[in-house]
């Protein structure tokens, strides 16, 4: 691990060793999210216009990122995101999942149908926590499941609000696969899709990832991470008509977990 003298603030900080410490940590993990953003491998130049910050700033600051492991030099000297972060995001995951259970429990109270909490990792959906129904017949989704975001209900609802050039990119390098044959398979389709989650506010999953399940999902706002929470079950009983009363209880249940993630009181 570096000695504290990593910690060393360039000429802007403010004067205490205290709090330029604060400031480096601050900088340190602002600059790991913008090369998060940028696809996991950036050059110090592009973090430098992104961040605003001097050359010399960011590149004491990820020499010490690159000696903790979190950040990896490239032979083309750009850099990008390290192996030890994956460890970190692991434990998070777990973490993430165990703060959700109670709020996917009062789900599955309050709607009787299996209720799950997903993320986006990568160009992939991954499932981080269920609570299953109480129904003799119900959906199980292993946690840890990955799926494609196309044909699900919490991929439309965490993509959105992402620009339809974004979209197009990730649908090309994932393809689009029917998992059966209500899956939509044309970037057209699903950016008609995600059109109607924008202006519904839920997203659905019509018999797409597997026949005679029907999922509703919505968007967590304002999450750490972008995540997603959905109720999901039989076709027959997870209709159009009970999506009226399912959806304002979804919508309700991710605003509060929204502030629990966030470390907030509600007002």
């Amino acid at each position: 691990m570096p000695t504290s003298s990593a910690s060393t603030t360039d000429a802007s900080a403010k004067p205490t060793a205290a709090s330029g410490g604060v400031q480096s940590l601050e900088r340190a993990f602002d600059l790991l999210e913008r090369m998060a953003d940028a696809g996991g491998e950036v050059g110090l130049s592009e973090l430098s216009a992104a961040s605003g910050l001097p050359l010399p700033t960011i590149h004491r600051l990820m020499r010490t990122l690159v000696a903790c492991g979190y950040v990896r030099q490239q032979p083309n000297r750009r850099y990008s995101l390290g192996p030890r972060l994956i460890r970190l995001g692991e434990s998070a995951s777990r973490l993430l999942g165990t703060w959700a259970r109670p709020y996917l429990a009062r789900l599955v109270e309050e709607t009787g149908e299996t209720a799950n909490m997903a993320l986006l990792d990568g160009d992939e959906i991954v499932y981080v926590a269920q609570v299953p129904s109480k129904h003799s017949m119900r959906m199980f989704t292993e946690v840890g499941r990955r799926v494609l975001p196309h044909s699900t209900g919490v991929g439309k609802a965490l993509l959105a609000y992402t620009p339809a050039d974004e979209v197009r990119a990730l649908l090309a390098r994932t393809g689009m696969p029917a998992a059966t044959e209500k899956t939509i398979t044309t970037p057209e389709g699903f950016l008609d899709a995600l059109e109607k989650v924008r202006a519904s506010g839920y997203a659905v999953d019509d018999n797409e990832q597997e026949i005679g399940v029907r999922c509703l999902a919505v968007s967590v706002p304002n999450s750490p991470t972008a995540a997603a929470i959905s109720i999901s079950g039989p076709a027959g009983r997870v209709t159009e008509a009970v999506a009226e009363s399912f959806v304002p209880i979804l919508q309700g249940v991710a605003a509060e977990l929204s502030v629990a993630l966030s470390n907030q009181t509600p007002a």
